[in-house]
């Protein structure tokens, strides 16, 4: 690393998010000077600063320490999609298909989930509203040629029992539709640690093929999306999970119940692909 071509990039990365050296020397943990000698090439941030520069800045690490004469100009997405469009698009389908549960799913995940946000990138610029997390599992669905009125619904609902006051028998669905969502719902048992009730989870969604495309999609769309609001330690936590208990799901859904194996092979193809290249860059 160039110390005075690093110092110039921090310089301007600060002045682009309108930051005095003493604000950022606040937020990144350190002195006004140490900022100034940064800035100006006489030092170089030690491994931790850097990485918390890159996210006070919201630049890209390697876009801060490229050896390269001039630094990639990255722009980050705050959304894939757009909710709205998504939201449109799938009350579109429902009608035209006379999904029932699907539609009263979708107002009723739309209000349940009302003031509630993702979790963004540490390089987005933007809020992005809770509905487009499941919207996006549900367009994916759509994609992938599932038009099962109660896979799509539980989709829509997968989240609303854990994150708002909701009760199972509230859900304006069918009771299969209260079911799955039930099943990937995940609480820590009374008298069980978290790794044992993650067992006993995992165990009853195998039973039930419409809860495991639910949660092998749902995990598919969060991998997707933790490189930009994770940790580090984070990550390799999340992918650890994912080997351990969603890829054997995957399996799983191959295996026994073939009606769904085109679904969880596209799945699978692109949860590895994911987590394979995160790897190579942890």
């Amino acid at each position: 690393m160039n110390t005075e071509t690093v110092g110039k990039r921090i310089c301007a990365g600060r002045k682009k998010m309108g930051y005095t050296q003493e604000q950022l020397a606040e937020k990144i943990g350190v002195s006004t000077q140490a900022v100034s000698k940064w800035e100006n090439g006489h030092n170089l941030p030690d491994i931790d600063n850097l990485a918390i520069i890159a996210r006070v800045l919201k630049i890209p690490y390697t876009s801060l320490v490229s050896d390269e004469k001039e630094a990639f100009d990255i722009n980050f997405r705050s959304r894939l999609f757009h909710e709205n469009n998504m939201y449109t698009r799938v009350k579109t389908l429902a009608q035209t298909n006379n999904l029932v549960n699907t539609l009263n799913a979708l107002v009723f995940m739309r209000e349940k989930h009302s003031g509630q946000y993702r979790k963004g990138s540490r390089y987005a610029t933007e809020s992005v509203e809770y509905i487009n997390h499941p919207l996006m599992m549900t367009c994916h669905a759509l994609a992938m040629g599932i038009d099962d009125d109660s896979i799509l619904a539980a989709i829509l609902l997968h989240d609303v029992l854990e994150d708002t006051d909701t009760a199972q028998e509230d859900l304006p669905v069918s009771d299969e539709i209260k079911e799955i969502v039930r099943l990937v719902t995940f609480q820590t048992l009374a008298g069980k640690s978290k790794e044992e009730s993650k067992a006993i989870y995992y165990e009853a969604i195998r039973q039930n093929p419409k809860a495991c495309v639910v949660k092998i999609i749902d995990r598919c769309n969060n991998v997707s999306t933790m490189a930009g609001c994770f940790t580090r330690e984070k990550l390799v936590s999340y992918i650890e999970e994912t080997e351990t208990y969603i890829m054997p799901l995957i399996t799983t859904l191959k295996n026994r119940y073939p009606a769904y194996s085109d679904i969880a092979f596209l799945v699978k193809y692109q949860i590895i692909s994911l987590i394979e290249s995160i790897k190579s860059l942890l």
